[in-house]
């Protein structure tokens, strides 16, 4: 009865909470908890508009794409340090925690990199007006990355207005380009 009573002040709640607030549709398990180890999280970006949906995890990934655009991480999703899921662009995607190693229903367990992992990509990183730029990517533990192509009349040097660490690729000063990630595990 109890569960009953809070579970209609939650959607009284939701009524009076901004619409943008409800594009994340949890999976929750028996116990009425937020998403968790081995549950799921779906965040949608609507109108192709920029969305955040929060979660207790310390990082998260893709289970199943529910959108026709492509969600690739970094470029129209990523996971920020305050417990955010973000995405944009028209990525729609069921998440789950990176630590929670699956879907709802197989419980948790410790991550293990998948067939995939050890993958070649590109990622488009732009330093616009001059200002600072993070590209969220994860590059893996012995990743590496390169520029693969210049886009802006700047030079992009490796170290002075470009750089890389194991989280992703970084841009400034107007440099713009389209980074080769080597991701290793």
């Amino acid at each position: 009865m109890l569960i009953r009573i809070f579970a209609a002040i939650l959607v009284v709640a939701a009524g009076l909470l901004p619409t943008a607030s409800l594009h994340a549709q949890y999976y929750q398990d028996d116990r009425g908890y937020g998403p968790g180890p081995g549950e799921a999280v779906d965040c949608k970006s609507s109108g192709y508009n920029y969305q955040r949906c929060p979660v207790p995890w310390r990082d998260a990934r893709i289970v199943r794409q529910l959108s026709d655009t492509q969600c690739r991480r970094g470029q129209n999703w990523g996971f920020d340090r305050r417990g955010f899921i973000w995405v944009d662009r028209g990525c729609q995607a069921r998440f789950v925690d990176v630590s929670g190693g699956g879907y709802p229903g197989q419980g948790p367990g410790p991550w293990q990199p998948g067939p995939d992992w050890n993958q070649r990509f590109s990622v488009r990183c732009e330093s616009n007006d001059g200002r600072n730029n993070f590209c969220q990517v994860d590059v893996g533990g012995r990743g590496r990355v390169y520029l693969e192509r210049q886009e802006s009349s700047t030079p992009c040097r490796e170290g002075q207005n470009w750089g890389w660490n194991r989280g992703g690729v970084w841009v400034a000063q107007g440099c713009r380009g389209v980074f080769t990630v080597d991701r290793r595990w």
